[in-house]
């Protein structure tokens, strides 16, 4: 690769969660060993395999008694989440010692843009990567692979589909490699070409990713508005620019601080919940954390929306609806009270498994509407900082709501937990 090009690289962390285990537990070095949810409350699934467990025969999102199954003597560890980041930010500042210009895709991947710094470390792009992966297999315990190229695709291309299975962990794809490589590939190693997408093109006449990038970018738009419809012309260029590596979005340091559109939560529940006062249990705790989530953002919403979800997925039953509150909150008590109306006008009364929340219409909380008949939201403005303040010195546990305690409660168990994960 020529020095003048742009130099973008993806890291990418080799089974991440097995990884950290591993690096953590040296005694489990030479076993196969997997990181799964906890069987107990539904979520018994493979996160991550280690390689000897892959080679086993082992894939992630399996069920966890398959695995077992098919190697007995496999090491199960829970997941411990809030390990994972600390970890993942860790390996962002390694990255950050070479290049300002480091953007996370994932927990487990990022692209970092060396073009500018390459010069301080490194006579190629493939000896720099070599230094990055040193670096942080040094001080984490993590082996990571680089694909290296001029654009953030063809990074990505180049490490899912090369240094992820070449020796190395390393490999570089240039533009002008691209008909000796890539296009001679099956379409199904597409980036964002899903198994339902493969089955279009290849039905279309478009097998391998060079006949979707060797086909002008006119024909394939009117190939796609025939199988798909006249909207399809977004599409049929993303994936015709994905096929010739074309991407000109930058690396850009903090893409994912945007201010949001929208704040919310839902989650599964352990059970069927078929009362209206159990339900209103779990409605509160969520809209709990979302004004909590609001307030650091330091936004207010004024639009509250609630769904709830059936329990039996086959025959689909519950809502999803929205209501426009008299002015924008942040404040728990107040947006429950408009959260709960939508739930006693619109739950059929039937049991359901997935309760959520959110708040759209966001705008920021530092102005809002005096009102004379609102003479509390002061002080109830007071107790929500206080308690949020103790929140995240000490977590979400420290302060719980009577209603919690009850068996209908799910804020301690989620106060355990990163992402429907163990911490």
């Amino acid at each position: 690769m020529k020095s003048s090009k742009r130099v973008v690289m993806l890291g990418d962390c080799q089974s991440f969660y097995a990884s950290v285990e591993k690096a953590e537990h040296p005694e489990y070095k030479d076993r196969p060993l997997v990181v799964a949810g906890d069987p107990e409350r539904r979520s018994g699934i493979v996160l991550a395999a280690c390689p000897l467990a892959k080679a086993k025969g082992i894939t992630t999102a399996e069920r966890l008694g398959e695995a077992v199954a098919k190697c007995p003597d496999l090491v199960v560890i829970k997941p411990r989440m809030q390990r994972y980041i600390d970890v993942s930010m860790l390996i962002t500042d390694i990255y950050k010692q070479y290049t300002d210009l480091v953007e996370p895709y994932s927990i487990d991947e990022q692209f970092l843009d060396v073009t500018g710094s390459m010069h301080l470390f490194a006579d190629t792009p493939e000896e720099m990567a070599r230094l990055i992966q040193t670096h942080v297999k040094a001080a984490t315990g993590v082996y990571t692979r680089f694909g290296i190229a001029e654009t953030k695709i063809l990074a990505k291309t180049a490490c899912d589909n090369y240094a992820k299975k070449n020796s190395s962990g390393i490999y570089t794809l240039t533009k002008e490699m691209l008909p000796e490589t890539l296009w001679k590939r099956p379409v199904s190693d597409m980036f964002m070409a899903g198994s339902r997408m493969t089955r279009h093109f290849t039905t279309m006449g478009l097998p391998t990713i060079g006949h979707v990038a060797q086909t002008p970018l006119g024909k394939l738009k009117q190939m796609m508005r025939r199988k798909f419809g006249k909207n399809s012309d977004i599409n049929a260029e993303m994936y015709w620019r994905i096929a010739n590596g074309i991407d000109d979005s930058p690396v850009r340091p903090g893409t994912h601080q945007v201010a949001p559109k929208s704040v919310g939560h839902m989650m599964t529940l352990p059970r069927d919940y078929g009362t209206i006062e159990d339900i209103k249990v779990v409605l509160l705790e969520l809209t709990e954390l979302v004004c909590q989530r609001c307030r650091a953002l330091g936004f207010a919403g004024h639009v509250v929306s609630v769904g709830c979800i059936g329990a039996d997925f086959d025959r689909p039953t519950g809502f999803s609806r929205q209501m426009k509150m008299e002015d924008p909150s942040n404040i728990t008590m107040q947006v429950y009270h408009w959260a709960c109306k939508l739930l006693e006008e619109h739950w059929d009364g039937l049991p359901i498994r997935r309760v959520g929340i959110s708040l759209t219409q966001l705008t920021p909380d530092n102005e809002y509407q005096m009102s004379l008949f609102d003479t509390g939201r002061e002080r109830q403005m007071a107790l929500e900082r206080t308690t949020d303040a103790l929140k995240n010195k000490y977590g979400n546990s420290i302060v719980v709501r009577a209603v919690s305690m009850t068996a209908a409660g799910q804020a301690l168990d989620r106060s355990a937990k990163i992402g429907g994960h163990y911490k």
